[in-house]
């Protein structure tokens, strides 16, 4: 019996398009997974750059309690001195008084300059103990929190610092913008934008391309202190 040819093909037909339906819904598979390991490792990279923050954050908080009560312990000691020099001055009016009717004016003058001399040293250290109060925010904190803006911008290259600087100072700027500033390639401006996205110094609207990245807020913060920190 002879074999019908359109039959023939059409089994050839259905075969290969059989096939082609498979190495497709592998390829998609393969894809997919590909696509989920990217995003996984992408979180797991912001998640743990907003834990550090928080954990500093957190740092920066106990100190600023702790100079807060450096604060009230100074203006308690303060207000001791306070207390000290007006008994001292009023003492040492009494003194005045009664040098008037005393016959002994040597002795009396004596007591009176060791008077005027403990309320001057009082007066010396009651000003110094304000002052190291009103200094200590200011001076002393930079030294004792381990400040994060420095980790956080330590890993980028200077070239990558240079780009978040030019985007910080003039808002958002696309891929291509920021190749005319750096002169480096198209492939390598890319990977730097992608490096510094995925590493949660940038934000990006990807409505239409070429994407327009920003800096992110916490960066921005960290940009203006370490411009007022440099010389």
């Amino acid at each position: 019996m002879p074999v019908d040819p359109l039959l023939v093909i059409t089994a050839v037909l259905l075969a290969s398009t059989i096939a082609v339906i498979v190495l497709y819904y592998r390829r998609i598979r393969h894809a997919s997974k590909a696509y989920d390991e990217a995003k996984n490792a992408v979180g797991d990279i912001v998640i743990s750059f907003d834990k550090q923050l928080q954990r500093h954050e957190q740092e920066v908080e106990a100190v600023s309690q702790k100079v807060e009560v450096q604060e009230v312990k100074a203006d308690r000691l303060s207000r001791r001195l306070d207390e000290q020099e007006v008994r001292l001055t009023t003492r040492l009016a009494d003194l005045t008084a009664k040098a008037a009717g005393l016959s002994d004016l040597d002795s009396v003058k004596g007591e009176v300059e060791a008077i005027k001399s403990q309320v001057k040293d009082l007066t010396d250290v009651q000003e110094k103990l304000k002052e190291q109060a009103v200094t200590f925010s200011d001076s002393q904190i930079e030294t004792a929190i381990p400040i994060r803006r420095e980790r956080a911008l330590a890993p980028l290259t200077d070239t990558e610092l240079n780009v978040l600087e030019f985007i910080a100072s003039n808002g958002e700027k696309t891929a291509p913008e920021v190749k005319d500033m750096i002169k480096l390639t198209r492939e390598h401006t890319a990977r730097l934008m992608k490096k510094l996205y995925e590493g949660g110094y940038l934000e990006r609207r990807s409505e239409k391309t070429p994407y327009a990245y920003r800096v992110k807020e916490e960066m921005l913060e960290i940009l203006k202190k370490r411009e007022v920190k440099a010389p």
